[in-house]
């Protein structure tokens, strides 16, 4: 029997031995394929997500890279309160929690009816706002054409970053990088991590990584949500204003809607680029007076932060296909849209749940954060050729489900209240 132990444990050595081999193995292979590449960033990628026990990013990265401060307001906005507060019904609660919600408030007018956080955040916990941040670059567009910075959208990219005076990247104007149609190279993944996206988040040179991409495609004709047409949109403002991003951003917004906290903006590196087509931190209250902002078509308390001509073209749909291969009815200027309710919706979204929802029309300001977003409503392929069908649900494609969710909710707590 003890020779027999001994046996194997002896096999057992000699099999973790060979193991051991293999693992060291994997992990020099792809150390040198991260170091010919140039990949570095995955280094710092697979630390704070793999080795965090995730996938992916979090709502709570600002401490994982440097940030620019974005100056609270002088004077404070306050919301009103509410006489009777709006509660949740038990299956609404059941629902949003399913998605691991971090807040959700809902704002009719000024008045605040219905506030709720979850887990560790509260009132003053600043999350990352993701790909909502991409509508404040939009907005900061305007501001520039406001100020004779930028002398229109229909400028080529050229005359503010020298790299698209080559080929047909010198066709490429302000307005295609809005209207996320540029024709661009450029691979939108949130779970590749050899993807730009990736590159793009983790990275330290955010201005080779998207002046290095390629046309593929004639500008202005297809919809492509790329990330990398936000980040060159904040290349721009810094070259038109001769000012970093968050500091214009600052000055022309944040300060000028009553915000009641800083907001942080994620660099690139330490005295670098802000992450323009992401990653601004607030807190929720903060948020909503953005929407606030957009609802009103960017005036604030009777003064003009947007030219409304602006918004105007800001809010609409441009004229393009989609992946679908149906026109456009998902997407303004930086801005997604919904036109196929009663009442036209204007809304900010990010990657795990971001949302800052508006309906002019009713008033209605919805602010939800979290860690989780519902899957976008798709074209099935047994119906890309029924007509009946496409129209039926041709603005519901490429919106979130859990979108429309939300707006119920606000809608049956505003008629409670009534």
């Amino acid at each position: 029997m003890s020779t027999n132990r001994f046996s194997l444990a002896k096999a057992l050595l000699k099999l973790l031995k060979y193991l051991g081999i293999f693992i060291l193995s994997i992990l020099i292979l792809a150390n040198v394929f991260v170091l010919l590449t140039g990949r570095t960033y995955l280094y710092k990628g697979i630390y704070n997500t793999y080795l965090q026990g995730r996938t992916g990013p979090s709502i709570f990265d600002k401490d994982v890279f440097y940030n620019a401060t974005l100056k609270k307001a002088p004077t404070l906005f306050s919301w009103k309160k509410a006489n009777q507060k709006a509660s949740l019904l038990p299956e609404e609660q059941s629902y949003i929690e399913n998605l691991e919600i971090s807040s959700f408030l809902v704002f009719h007018g000024d008045t605040l009816i219905f506030e709720k956080y979850w887990g560790n955040h509260v009132q003053k916990t600043v999350t990352n706002s993701f790909s909502a941040a991409k509508t404040l670059v939009g907005l900061l567009i305007g501001c520039a054409i406001k100020d004779g910075k930028i002398k229109s959208i229909d400028e080529p990219v050229a005359n503010y970053i020298p790299e698209f005076k080559k080929e047909a990247k010198r066709f490429i104007t302000i307005r295609h990088l809005l209207m996320m149609s540029s024709g661009l190279d450029w691979e939108e993944s949130g779970k590749n991590p050899l993807s730009h996206n990736a590159a793009s988040y983790y990275g330290t040179d955010l201005y080779r990584l998207t002046t290095n991409q390629f046309a593929i495609e004639k500008p202005g004709k297809r919809f492509e949500y790329q990330s990398g047409n936000s980040q060159l949109l904040g290349f721009i403002i810094k070259k038109a204003t001769g000012k970093q991003v968050s500091d214009y951003a600052s000055e022309k917004i944040w300060s000028k809607i009553g915000t009641e906290n800083d907001a942080y903006w994620s660099l690139d590196k330490q005295n670098g680029d802000e992450k323009s087509f992401c990653c601004v931190y607030g807190t929720s209250r903060d948020f909503a007076r953005l929407g606030r902002l957009i609802k009103n078509n960017g005036i604030w308390n009777g003064q003009e932060i947007i030219p409304f001509s602006y918004m105007k073209e800001f809010l609409a749909n441009p004229k393009m296909s989609t992946e679908e291969n149906v026109p456009n009815y998902r997407y303004g200027l930086h801005i997604w849209t919904y036109l196929g309710g009663k009442h036209p919706v204007y809304y900010c979204r990010g990657i795990l749940g971001q949302f800052i929802i508006t309906i002019p029309d009713e008033d209605l300001i919805i602010v939800r954060t979290g860690s989780i977003r519902g899957k976008n409503i798709i074209l099935p392929k047994q119906y890309e050729h029924n007509k009946a069908y496409i129209e039926k649900y041709k603005y519901k494609f490429g919106h979130p489900a859990d979108l429309f969710e939300y707006i119920a909710i606000a809608q049956r707590m505003i008629k409670q209240r009534k």
